[in-house]
């Protein structure tokens, strides 16, 4: 069972933490030598630059290999775990993962930093503390998910296993709402979730956030992380998302507009018009008009239609011809009728029917 904080969780999106972690942090650090010292505050950005250097780049300024810089890393924190002052850091830690828990026990490592504080200085001494703690452990980012850390190992286990699953059932064109998804995660975690429908909602979305399977495209749907409705490549993938929040045919120069709208990306009508026109998801339906194929529109011109409507529906009258082309073309009557003359492709029967010749 995940413990839930509700007041925390009601009240702010910003943690407030008792304890100063760069005191904590001094602290620890004067139990070790000075070189040691310098090797875990440029590792772990405790110093005034925040940017943590890789072992490599320490073990360039002094002149050892990245091995020897990960033996004295380890050996470092070693000895801080065996120090008294390590002792003093139990009511620091304790915060920590009152805090984490309040997040779901499991939580993506940037999101939940930032969630303490927005200075990325302490940012980075929050996490050294995590890294001496053994309340805490850490997995690591791989082709599923973000770097991520959890008090509960179980936890993490059924969180990430309830996002693999629904991320499978996901296809590769499907969008989802967000509340959708949200209960949809619920009902696979439910049996470490809280019995508060509200904060789990909370717990839901950051659950989320550690899938690198699903994401958020920038209306708020989601999908999967590879889709080019949540990852967009360019015009066409714009488009699409224009036109299916529109929910009804549009005009080109409509859709280049709604894409300046919507995501802030400048579409030349014309090459907006180029880019649907070799789309199979898109279906020109009348002068400049588009909509999705999805929506049950087949492409090609009038007398295409015309056909396929006959082949599937048989014999039909003239009304009954053209009140069907309407639904999937936005033209004149006169239109469907002067293509219904093609003799090549329709004849009338006695009972003035067209059918295919």
């Amino acid at each position: 069972m995940v413990v839930i904080n509700k007041q925390n969780f009601m009240k702010k999106t910003q943690e407030v933490i008792t304890f100063k972690p760069k005191d904590i942090t001094k602290r620890l650090l004067t139990v070790l030598s000075e070189r040691a010292q310098d090797v875990i505050t440029k590792r772990y950005g405790l110093g005034k630059n925040s940017t943590c250097l890789t072992l490599e780049a320490i073990g360039s300024e002094y002149g050892i290999t990245r091995e020897r810089v990960r033996q004295i890393e380890n050996f470092s924190i070693n000895a801080i775990k065996k120090s008294g002052a390590y002792k003093d850091i139990n009511l620091s830690v304790s915060e920590i993962k009152d805090i984490m828990e309040t997040h779901g026990g499991i939580v993506h490592e940037t999101e939940f930093l930032a969630a303490i504080s927005p200075d990325k200085n302490i940012q980075n001494h929050i996490h050294f503390i995590l890294v001496l703690s053994d309340a805490f452990t850490k997995i690591k980012e791989d082709e599923e998910f973000f770097h991520r850390w959890t008090t509960n190992s179980k936890t993490a286990e059924v969180v990430e296993t309830s996002l693999r699953k629904m991320a499978k059932n996901i296809s590769a064109n499907d969008l989802v709402t967000e509340p959708t998804l949200v209960g949809n995660l619920l009902k696979e975690v439910k049996d470490i979730a809280d019995k508060s429908a509200l904060d789990n909602e909370i717990l839901a979305r950051k659950w989320l956030k550690i899938s690198k399977l699903i994401d958020q495209n920038p209306l708020g749907e989601w999908g999967l992380a590879k889709s080019p409705n949540v990852k967009m490549r360019g015009i066409r993938d714009y488009a699409y998302l224009v036109l299916r929040q529109h929910g009804s045919p549009m005009h080109f120069e409509e859709v280049a507009k709604g894409i300046q709208r919507l995501f802030g990306k400048n579409a030349h009508p014309a090459t907006c018009h180029n880019e649907l026109i070799k789309d199979s998801r898109f279906v020109l339906v009348g002068r400049g008009l588009y909509a999705l194929a999805e929506w049950g529109y087949s492409r090609g011109v009038v007398l295409d239609v015309i056909r396929a409507i006959l082949k599937k529906d048989g014999p039909l009258n003239r009304d009954e011809v053209i009140t069907r082309v309407l639904k999937e073309r936005h033209v004149k009557e006169n239109t469907i009728l002067v293509n219904l003359q093609n003799a090549k492709f329709f004849v009338k029967d006695a009972k003035g029917r067209y059918t295919l010749a």
